[in-house]
C-alpha cells in the first residue's frame, strides 16, 4: 500500500523542500533523483526509465515553441525600460479626465496594454507601481483601493496574449493531448498551438477588462470618498491626435505580434521575433535604448529564460519518475472514482492548482502539475484549450490572493512604508470576486473560450 503511494509522496517531499527556501529547479531534480536511487535499491524503480533523461533533454533543446520564451522575455524587458507606459499613463488620464474613475479607468487600460506587450506579471506590477501609485494617492484615492486596482491589473499579464505562462502551458497542454489520445487508441493524434491559447484567451482577457473597468467606475460613481471625482482644466486636457500618437506605438506592436498569429502569417516564435524587434525600434524612437540599456536587457534575459529552463529540465526528470512509480495511473483512478465525474475532478484539479499558487510561481505547476494531470483530465473528454484558459485565469487569481500572492509581494517591494500591508490585501479583495465570476461565467458557457478559437 505504501508502495503505491511512494507519488504523492514525492510531491509532499516537493512542497516540503520548496517551503524551505531551496531553489525550485534543483528541488524538482533532487527530490526525483533521491526517490529513484531509494526505489532502485529497494527493487521497486526500473533504473532503466532513467536511460531516456538525455532525449527528453533533447527534446527540449530541440523544442521550436519554446524559442519563443526567451524572445517574449527579452521584448517585454525592453519595453519596461523604455518608458512607453509613462507617456501613455500620462495621456490616457487626461483623456478620461470627465469620467468617474477616470484615472483608475486609465491605470487598467495602460495595464492591460503593458500586458499585452510584456507578457510578465511581475514586470507590469512593478512598472504600474512605480508609475501610477503615487498618482493615485495624489489624486486622493484610497490606498487599498490604488494597492489592488494596481495588482489586479499586472495580473493582466497571466492571461491577455502574448503571455509567457500561455506559450508554456500550450507547449505542456499539446503534449498532455497527445498523450491522452495514444491511450484512447488515437493513431493520429491531434494538436493544440500555441497561438490556439492565444486566440481563446482574447475574450475572456477583455472581459475581465471590462468588469475591472466597469467595477471602477460605479465606485467613483457611488463612492466618491474612495475615488474622488478630479476636475480636469481646460489646458491639461489631451488632443484627439496626441492621444493616438501616444497609443499608437504599443498598438502596433501588439498588433504586429497579435495580428501576425491570428491572420496565420507566423507562428508564435516567429511573432515573438517581431516583436523583439519592434520593441527595440520603439525604445531606438524614445532615445531610451544604447549599448548600456541592451547590456542590462539582455543580462535580464539571460537570468530569466535559464530560470525557466532550468526549471522545465527538473521537472522533466521530476516527471519522468513519478511515471515510473506508477504515479499517473494513481491520479487516473482517483479521479475516475470520484462522484461527479468531469466536473468533479476538474474542480478538484482546479482547487488544488490555486492553493499551489500560494506558494508556486506558474512556472513550477505548469511544468509539475499539468503533465501530471493533464493527460487524465483530457482523457476523460475535457477540451484542452477551455482547460488551458481555465488554468492560466485560476493562477491568475491565486496570485491576487492574500497572504501569499505573488502580485501583492511584488507591489509591496515598491509601494511606499506608509501603505500597509492589509491595505494592500484588502484592496485586492474586490477584483478576486471579478475573477472567481470570470471562471464560473467559462465554466458555465465554455464558448465564451472556444468560440473564437473555432471561428478562426
Amino acid at each position: 500500500m505504501l508502495i503505491e503511494l511512494i507519488p504523492l509522496f514525492m510531491f509532499a517531499a516537493i512542497c516540503i523542500f520548496l517551503m524551505l527556501g531551496y531553489p525550485v529547479a534543483f528541488t524538482l531534480g533532487g527530490v526525483a533523483l533521491g526517490f529513484a536511487a531509494l526505489g532502485i535499491v529497494g527493487g521497486i524503480f526500473d533504473p532503466n526509465l532513467l536511460k531516456s533523461f538525455p532525449s527528453r533533454l533533447y527534446g527540449i533543446m530541440n523544442n521550436y515553441t519554446l524559442v519563443a520564451v526567451p524572445l517574449f522575455v527579452f521584448m517585454g524587458t525592453v519595453l519596461e525600460k523604455s518608458r512607453l507606459a509613462e507617456d501613455l499613463l500620462a495621456n490616457m488620464t487626461k483623456a478620461c479626465g470627465r469620467l468617474p474613475g477616470g484615472l483608475g479607468i486609465s491605470v487598467i487600460a495602460v495595464g492591460a496594454m503593458l500586458a499585452a506587450s510584456t507578457g510578465i506579471v511581475g514586470a507590469t506590477v512593478v512598472t504600474m507601481g512605480l508609475m501610477s501609485l503615487p498618482l493615485m494617492i495624489k489624486r486622493g484615492y484610497a490606498p487599498s483601493f490604488a494597492c489592488g486596482t494596481i495588482c489586479a491589473t499586472g495580473t493582466l499579464g497571466q492571461i491577455i496574449p502574448p503571455s509567457i505562462a500561455l506559450v508554456l502551458l500550450g507547449d505542456v497542454l499539446s503534449s498532455a493531448y497527445q498523450q491522452a489520445q495514444l491511450k484512447l487508441g488515437v493513431f493520429n493524434p491531434k494538436t493544440i498551438s500555441v497561438g490556439d491559447l492565444f486566440v481563446a484567451a482574447i475574450v475572456p482577457g477583455l472581459m475581465l477588462v471590462v468588469l475591472y473597468m466597469l467595477y471602477v467606475f460605479f465606485t467613483a460613481f457611488f463612492r466618491p470618498q474612495i475615488i474622488p471625482r478630479v476636475v480636469i482644466d481646460e489646458e491639461d486636457r489631451v488632443s484627439l491626435p496626441k492621444l493616438l500618437l501616444s497609443l499608437l506605438p504599443v498598438l502596433l506592436l501588439i498588433g504586429l505580434v497579435l495580428g501576425s498569429i491570428l491572420i496565420g502569417a507566423a507562428t508564435p516564435t516567429e511573432a515573438a521575433g517581431v516583436g523583439a524587434l519592434g520593441a527595440c525600434l520603439l525604445a531606438l524612437w524614445k532615445k531610451q535604448f544604447n549599448i548600456v540599456r541592451l547590456r542590462e536587457v539582455s543580462r535580464s534575459t539571460l537570468q530569466i529564460s535559464t530560470m525557466i529552463f532550468m526549471i522545465l529540465i527538473g521537472a522533466s526528470l521530476f516527471s519522468l519518475v513519478f511515471r515510473g512509480f506508477g504515479g499517473e495511473e494513481l491520479v487516473h483512478s482517483f479521479f475516475s472514482q470520484l462522484p461527479g465525474g468531469v466536473f468533479t475532478a476538474v474542480l478538484l484539479v482546479m482547487l488544488v492548482m490555486f492553493v499551489l499558487g500560494f506558494i508556486l510561481d506558474f512556472i513550477e505547476i505548469i511544468f509539475v502539475v499539468v503533465p501530471i494531470v493533464g493527460p487524465v483530465l483530457l482523457a476523460m473528454g475535457v477540451d484542452p484549450i477551455w482547460l488551458g484558459i481555465m488554468i492560466a485565469v485560476n493562477l491568475q487569481t491565486s496570485f491576487l490572493t492574500p497572504p501569499f500572492g505573488f502580485a501583492l509581494f511584488y507591489l509591496r517591494g515598491v509601494a511606499p512604508a506608509s501603505i500597509k500591508t492589509s491595505e494592500i490585501y484588502r484592496g485586492v479583495i474586490p477584483f478576486i470576486a471579478l475573477q472567481l465570476l470570470l471562471l464560473c461565467a467559462m465554466a458555465l458557457w465554455p464558448g465564451l473560450v472556444t468560440w473564437l478559437p473555432e471561428q478562426m
